[in-house]
């Protein structure tokens, strides 16, 4: 079987183009290697067809050059799903440990105008006044007491309402997250689109690496509002599963809106929901601080005769309030005006079960937020290794991707050298050819 003179002119073409090609991917890399999600891609070379030369012991097969089979994505499932597992792990840490953080701030303790000191001048008050409850400065002792006191109440007040707002703006900050226009349908959005555009791209034969990229980083960036799980169809779907919830939020081209969200889906809104929903963590230090609203009241008002020091019936941290004036105070039940048996015994109540139960609610505070902490911390130490793992095999390494300049430039040179001898032939065949006719 004859063989033409042009085959390798077509082989040293075929050198040229799939280098070339190969160049090109290696400037995409290096142009994209600061692009948050890009993923690494390399020219997947494979050799031609062979050409079957007949001969007398069977035949010869002749190379025909090289093609560009495809281009592929550097990804590795394994270490991807590792990434969002954690990073479901460290959003809920993260968010936890902000909030609380913000909670201990709010109580402003130890300092000079926490509810610690107010409580302590509160009843430092009442230890002056039964030091002189008839002397020339008794009147401007009951005030202090009547001032101390409404400032204790008011300081409770004001921590209650700063909790109850915290816990409002968590909620909200869980309804915008999971609302119309959220970021959570906006993710779903992203992944059904990328879906149908994916599907179509691979029918179609084209590279649809720079949309898997996208999906991915969407995946990415749903996994920090709570858990993720898919699985793949034939044609370059995915079905994604949120928050542990039986029905996907993603099937296909299709977001089943509203989602179905369990209550305990993980990672940001995971947190959000523990910190502010019903029987939360918000909601437990609500009712601790009002522990300690009943206790005062109660106790005060027990060994208050006459008008109640505080309000009887306002025995929550939000409502409580002082009922009595510096005029109705009195400082004994014995019926002698310098006598300081009452005043003597609200001053004991220093270090009694207000402040006991104030003192346990701010050291359960600072425990969590502690602990929350360093969750926090430990859970961004293993992401940030995890990502080191996936960036090694993903990322862009601009060493690695100059080497790969070099060698496929050479290939490229090589071929052209190839391309060069194969004409000068040609033209020495032309040119003695013509000559003998």
């Amino acid at each position: 079987m004859p063989i033409s003179s042009f085959m390798g002119l077509q082989s040293a073409l075929s050198g040229l183009e799939a280098n070339q090609e190969a160049i090109q991917t290696t400037s995409n890399n290096i142009a994209n290697a600061s692009t948050p999600g890009y993923t690494d891609e390399a020219a997947v070379m494979t050799e031609n067809y062979a050409l079957t030369i007949p001969n007398g012991s069977g035949g010869v097969q002749l190379g025909t050059g090289v093609d560009v089979n495809t281009i592929s994505r550097a990804s590795d499932q394994y270490l991807n799903n590792s990434y969002r597992a954690q990073n479901t792990v460290a959003s809920y840490a993260s968010t936890e440990s902000t909030t609380l953080g913000q909670v201990q701030s709010e109580l402003n303790e130890p300092s000079s105008t926490g509810i610690s000191s107010q409580l302590s001048a509160f009843w430092s008050s009442w230890s002056d006044l039964a030091n002189d409850p008839t002397g020339p400065t008794s009147q401007s002792a009951r005030q202090t007491v009547i001032d101390d006191g409404t400032t204790l109440a008011q300081g409770l007040n004001s921590l209650s309402d700063q909790l109850s707002s915290m816990q409002s703006q968590v909620a909200q900050q869980y309804s915008d997250l999971t609302g119309t226009g959220g970021e959570l349908q906006s993710y779903a959005n992203q992944i059904a689109t990328l879906n149908g555009d994916i599907a179509e791209a691979q029918q179609g034969g084209m590279n649809a690496n720079q949309l898997e990229d996208q999906r991915d980083q969407a995946i990415n960036n749903l996994s920090s509002l709570g858990t993720v799980s898919y699985s793949a169809a034939p044609n370059g779907e995915l079905t994604v599963a949120f928050g542990g919830a039986a029905t996907p939020l993603v099937s296909g081209t299709t977001v089943n809106w509203p989602p179905t969200i369990t209550s305990t889906p993980g990672g940001e809104l995971g947190a959000l929901i523990s910190l502010s929903g019903p029987g939360g963590q918000i909601d437990s230090y609500l009712t601790d601080l009002g522990n300690v609203a009943g206790a005062l009241v109660s106790t005060v008002n027990n060994l208050s005769p006459g008008t109640p020091f505080f309000n009887p019936s306002d025995t929550t941290a939000a409502t409580i309030a002082v009922a009595a004036t510096a005029s109705t105070i009195q400082t004994t039940t014995t019926g002698n005006p310098g006598a300081n048996d009452v005043a003597l015994a609200i001053a004991g109540l220093s270090g009694g079960q207000a402040d006991q139960l104030y003192g346990a609610f701010v050291a359960q505070v600072g425990q969590d937020t502690q602990t929350a902490q360093n969750n926090q911390q430990t859970s961004q130490t293993l992401l940030t290794a995890i990502n080191s793992q996936v960036q090694s095999v993903s990322g862009v390494s601009l060493d690695q991707e100059m080497t790969n300049l070099l060698t496929y430039q050479q290939g490229y040179e090589a071929s052209a050298k190839v391309m060069t001898a194969m004409q000068s032939m040609l033209e020495t065949l032309i040119t003695q050819v013509g000559a003998g006719l």
